[in-house]
């Protein structure tokens, strides 16, 4: 029998040639011009959590990325957010980083420190996995594509998450899907408050 960590490391191996293929469905498309918000959230292998989320932002895809990039942002756009900080990376060029994120916990969920690499191609793509930290795994993306000739971004997020969280899978997904929608909202706020 494989370890654990070997079954965990073909699960992200696989992640991109599958999950991180995904788009809104021509309803979900409908639903993001309208002004919703798209988030849900499967069940995947060893209790992970795969999240597919996206939001319209009437505002440049330059204008999103700083703000989604911006570790100021941070406590506005997670609110349970206390902390981020960059540990390293190719600051010259922005092609990569690992940042620390801390965001507090509750009842059911602990406080984690979540610590990942980043992968960057400016104004389009980051590609980000578990570096160290308390989650059991993480790897997704975030995609921005331009709308409206430019004035506008659809941001797509997917990722492939589990931590040790005492509480029924189905509860953590729900709370992972609501949590992901609130996050893309605060993006839209932050972004068009920047763009103005």
């Amino acid at each position: 029998m494989k370890p654990l960590i070997s079954i965990l490391a073909l699960i992200v191996a696989s992640l991109p040639a599958t999950a991180l293929a995904w788009a809104p469905d021509p309803g979900q498309q409908r639903l993001l011009v309208g002004g919703k918000t798209v988030s849900e959230v499967s069940a995947a292998d060893d209790g992970a959590g795969l999240i597919h989320a996206a939001i319209d932002i009437p505002a440049p895809p330059k204008v999103v990325w700083s703000v989604m990039n911006d570790c100021r942002f941070i406590r506005k756009l997670i609110t349970t957010a206390v902390d981020c900080r960059i540990l390293q990376g190719d600051a010259g060029s922005g092609g990569w980083d690992v940042r620390e994120t801390v965001t507090k916990g509750s009842f059911f969920i602990p406080t984690i420190h979540n610590i990942y690499r980043s992968d960057y191609q400016p104004y389009s793509l980051i590609r980000f996995r578990k570096a160290g930290g308390d989650l059991r795994v993480e790897e997704g993306e975030w995609r921005l594509e331009a709308l409206n000739g430019g004035s506008g971004t659809r941001v797509i997020y997917v990722n492939l998450v589990a931590a040790n969280i005492l509480a029924p899978a189905s509860l953590v997904r729900e709370g992972m899907r609501k949590d992901t929608a609130k996050v893309l909202v605060n993006l839209r706020r932050e972004s068009l408050a920047v763009a103005r």
